[in-house]
């Protein structure tokens, strides 16, 4: 039997169709997001697959028919209308410096493209520029996408100086975002932690935050369903190796991985997409999500939640707060739902009840506190 390729870290849509790797499609959803609002953001926890995500909008707005074959999107769209891309990706940007030399090397990129005018020097004007010139030679709007803008800001969260630093930036380069609105088609922006409400970008005081819409809770991860209909090979493999049945697999990757709600649509759980892939591919349960790295501002946070004692099993926030209030140093519980140590399990009354999704991530808790104990 031909052993499948599974897309493990893979965030290229343009390699996962050319070199044939398992794809749970998400087009039709992809399609509402490109064709809605002209502004909008989703947050989801790290390797999630926003990456994953931006990649397949980026093929769609450059009309790759080829690639979207076979897909949902295919009876969705009809015109396939090819439009200047301008992707920007601010992941591993730790300051002022690192933030400007990032845009600047990829405004250098598309200036190669369309030319640069000398009069702009500015980053921001750079921008409205290179949209204009683009409009002006294609005769179609842009699409301008923004993945993990939130980096340079969360890694410098407790260091109010670097943070200003960086929030001045933003605030110069992403107003030119409404200055040329008629040139825009889409400005999408993923990350994993919210900023919005201080004011970073003029433009976001009309963003739409898709982030607890419920017709895209699913959109990056793994339902249940979509496991049983796309890796039934694998799901096979693994009950062989450890000796399950096939229901009593996905039984163990539901306790294991499952669990995670961005909605108040508790029917639309999805697993951590991550790990479940690599535990399919291994045919073994790993903290595989946990055991990828984590940043010194999650250290921050969950020393801060041991140390308040925090109910972790069982935390209450306001529904307007996980759409509506930004991460601070205080906001602890908000920061450890956005980057997915906490989920949602209940909703009543404008309120939600927050746990932890499932058996890797409390496992994860645990050896996070029994290591920092002392420290801590």
């Amino acid at each position: 039997m031909r052993i499948r390729r599974l897309p493990k870290g893979i965030q290229s849509f343009e390699k996962i169709r050319k070199d044939d790797f398992v794809y749970v499609d998400k087009t039709d959803m992809v399609w509402q997001i490109a064709n809605g609002d002209q502004y909008s953001f989703l947050s989801r926890p790290r390797r999630f697959g926003k990456s994953l995500l931006t990649s397949t909008l980026e093929c769609y707005f450059e009309g790759r028919k080829e690639l979207f074959e076979g897909l949902k999107i295919m009876s969705l769209e009809k015109e396939w209308k090819k439009r200047q891309v301008f992707h920007f990706d601010f992941s591993g940007c730790e300051s002022k410096q690192s933030l400007i030399n990032r845009i600047n090397l990829q405004l250098s990129t598309y200036e190669k493209i369309f030319g640069k005018d000398e009069n702009a020097i500015e980053l921001g004007d750079r921008m409205l520029v290179l949209m204009m010139k683009a409009y002006e030679k294609t005769g179609e709007q842009v699409a301008v996408l923004v993945d993990e803008y939130d980096a340079p800001l969360q890694n410098s969260l407790f260091d109010s100086d670097r943070h200003n630093d960086i929030v001045r930036i933003y605030r110069s380069f992403f107003p030119v975002m409404k200055t040329g609105d008629k040139y825009l088609k889409c400005l999408f922006l993923t990350g994993i932690t919210k900023f919005t409400q201080l004011s970073l970008f003029s433009v976001l005081n009309n963003v739409s935050i898709l982030s607890t819409w419920p017709q895209y809770a699913s959109i990056c991860g793994i339902t249940r369903q979509e496991i049983a209909d796309n890796f039934q090979p694998e799901l096979m493999t693994m009950a062989d190796v450890n000796g399950w049945t096939l229901e009593e697999t996905l039984d163990e990757l539901r306790d294991m991985y499952d669990g995670y709600r961005f909605s108040s649509d508790l029917n639309q759980a999805v697993y951590n997409p991550f790990s479940v892939i690599n535990a399919l591919s291994e045919s073994k349960l790993k903290n595989f999500w946990a055991a990828s790295g984590a940043s010194n501002m999650l250290n921050k946070m969950l020393i801060r939640a041991y140390d308040s004692d925090m109910n972790l099993e069982q935390n209450y926030i306001p529904a307007d707060s996980l759409d509506m209030a930004d991460v601070t140093p205080d906001s602890v519980t908000l920061f450890l739902y956005q980057t997915g140590y906490l989920t949602i399990k209940d909703y009543s009354d404008d309120l939600y009840t927050l746990g932890i999704p499932n058996k890797e991530v409390r496992r994860a808790l645990l050896m996070f506190l029994a290591s920092n104990r002392h420290s801590c």
